[in-house]
């Protein structure tokens, strides 16, 4: 026990353990501003809508998703898809269910609707089993559709039931 007196008698010296704080107190309110921790908070939290999430190639999901990012699928995904980003489906990917996004590149394989979407680009190898339903849409040479197509009406995401389902969606007659 006269060792254990002995060390506590020595650490504490009066002198710098006055000074230290002193230093780290200065040192503190210098580098920890409100101000600037702030701004920093309100651009990571404005940015993390704008992130996107992966479903990775070797990946097979049975689901929903749902949100305001931005989705990309690599792999295969069973369910539905209603985000506020975009949505991409990979060459070699899998999507069997309904999309509302606001931009949709099919590269891969959709099996399902397209319900609400501001554009939709199907690439060279997209195949696509289902609906259309879009403000614009673009398809590249050798892509595949079997389905209907309803593009440029107004803002693309409503139409009117006469219009609807009548087998003329690429046409745009009546």
């Amino acid at each position: 026990m006269s060792i254990w007196k002995d060390n506590t008698a020595t650490r504490p010296t009066p002198v710098p353990e006055a000074k230290e704080p002193a230093r780290f107190d200065s040192v503190a309110k210098a580098e920890f501003t409100p101000t600037p921790i702030a701004h920093t908070a309100s651009r990571v939290a404005a940015g993390a809508s704008r992130k996107e999430s992966l479903i990775a190639d070797d990946i097979t999901i049975e689901g929903k998703i749902e949100g305001g990012g931005s989705v990309r699928i690599a792999g295969k995904f069973k369910g539905n898809v209603h985000v506020q980003g975009d949505l991409t489906i990979e060459v070699g990917a899998k999507l069997t269910g309904s999309v509302r996004a606001d931009k949709v590149t099919i590269a891969g394989e959709l099996e399902g609707n397209v319900d609400e979407a501001t554009l939709v680009d199907l690439q060279q190898t997209g195949i696509v089993n289902g609906d259309l339903k879009a403000g614009s849409l673009t398809v590249a040479a050798g892509a595949r559709l079997r389905g209907q197509a309803e593009f440029g009406w107004d803002d693309g995401k409503s139409a009117s039931p006469g219009r609807h389902g009548n087998g003329h969606g690429l046409n745009g007659g009546s």
